[in-house]
């Protein structure tokens, strides 16, 4: 009998090791954690978003490094063969706002107790506070794995599913990367992504846990665009976070070292000459009110004195003696406040890594090495990240059945 060993036992490690074990090899799992799933286990804020119910159009446009390489995969094990896998476990699944799907209980633990009571019944081995030092390559072919107290496991394939470098306390260390380069293989430039921002602007601290929902941000490298989205934000005492500012972390990869500037529209639903209009009739409304009290119609009462500064306008001046170019220069910053990016949180913070091992040297179909003959990768190892929305951890499940599969 084949004998299988899977290094990690976060989703796709997981996965692999079911889907291996059930057409017949041998799998030893291996987890230097004290148990599985940490990682798994703290996602979506403890209620694990599993997967996104989307259609596939969609869920491809939500992938934003290598999306094409993970065609193969993607359509092996879909996102709907994914909720049907989790229910053939006896988990209850519910969809959300955004096709986000969930377990039923709320429970990220439910979802690891399927996985880990299935484990079992493939009669997976399951190694605990087991930790890889190396793996063993001869000419070329995989020969197993050294543990970090010397012994050697034997192993006709090997699939490293050890994740990245996002959250390091649930034991993303970074390892897979230290096994791929060992096996000759490349590794993409790594940062934090899905990430909060950091800003030069120091007000972002005066107003930190105010959360704005239904605006619009965009993100800019000078005049090019790198990001528009809309949806929800949040302030912090060093900047910015939310879903809106996590997904346009995700596509300043080849900008992490240039000047960003995000600009917040207020007032998405409105264009200038309707907000103008707006205001207008606000100003009429309250035409004997200084500035600064004539706007808690239009924003929240924090955010006012912010508008207001940025707008140069006193806020101590009635609204019926505001220039129409004073109100204009007011329209313009409600439809885009400027912070400027000064840097990102740490992997601490990070939902995932960006980066990783090269997906050119590994098999789309089967995740393979086309270097070393039986190895294999699965997971946020490889150079591949989506959005929030459930799409990272479908790429986890996707490339755990290829991996565990071929």
């Amino acid at each position: 009998m084949e004998r299988m060993i899977v290094i990690g036992g976060g989703a796709a490690g997981m996965l692999a090791a079911i889907i291996a074990a059930r057409n017949g090899k041998q799998v030893t799992l291996l987890e230097k954690n004290e148990k599985l799933g940490k990682k798994l286990f703290i996602t979506g804020k403890g209620r694990c978003n599993l997967t996104n119910a989307c259609d596939m159009e969609d869920l491809f446009r939500n992938i934003v490094t290598n999306h094409k390489f993970l065609y193969s995969s993607l359509y092996g094990f879909d996102n709907q063969t994914t909720m049907d896998f989790f229910e053939g476990l006896g988990l209850h699944l519910k969809t959300e706002r955004g096709n986000r799907v969930f377990p039923e209980s709320d429970h990220s633990s439910d979802v690891l107790r399927v996985l880990e009571q299935e484990l079992r019944k493939q009669k997976v081995q399951v190694k605990l506070r087991t930790e890889v030092k190396e793996i063993s390559v001869c000419d070329s072919v995989i020969q197993g794995v050294v543990l970090s107290d010397g012994s050697k496991l034997n192993g006709d394939k090997v699939i490293v599913a050890t994740g990245g470098l996002s959250y390091p306390s649930t034991g993303s260390t970074g390892d897979g990367y230290r096994f791929a380069k060992t096996a000759g293989h490349t590794i993409q430039p790594c940062s934090p992504s899905l990430v909060p921002m950091e800003t030069e602007e120091t007000w972002c601290k005066e107003i930190m846990g105010l959360t704005l929902k239904n605006v619009s941000v965009t993100l800019n490298c000078g005049k090019k665009k790198i990001y528009e989205g809309f949806g929800e934000m949040l302030f912090t005492h060093f900047g910015v976070s939310g879903p809106l500012i996590l997904s346009a972390s995700a596509y300043t990869g080849k900008y992490l070292n240039e000047s960003l500037v995000l600009k917040i529209d207020l007032k998405p639903a409105l264009s200038e000459s309707q907000l103008d209009e707006r205001l207008q009739r606000d100003f009429f409304r309250y035409q004997n009110r200084q500035l600064q009290n004539a706007m808690d119609d239009l924003l929240p009462k924090k955010l006012i004195p912010i508008v207001i500064a940025c707008s140069q306008i006193s806020p101590d001046k009635k609204v019926n003696i505001i220039t129409r170019e004073e109100r204009l220069q007011l329209v313009q910053t409600l439809k885009g406040l400027p912070l400027h990016i000064t840097g990102f949180r740490d992997y601490k913070e990070a939902i995932i890594t960006r980066g990783g091992v090269n997906v050119k040297e590994i098999n789309p179909q089967t995740m393979e090495s086309k270097l070393v003959k039986g190895l294999y990768f699965a997971g946020e190892v490889l150079d591949v990240d989506a959005l929030t929305g459930g799409f990272n951890l479908q790429i986890a499940w996707s490339t755990g059945y290829a991996a565990g599969n071929a």
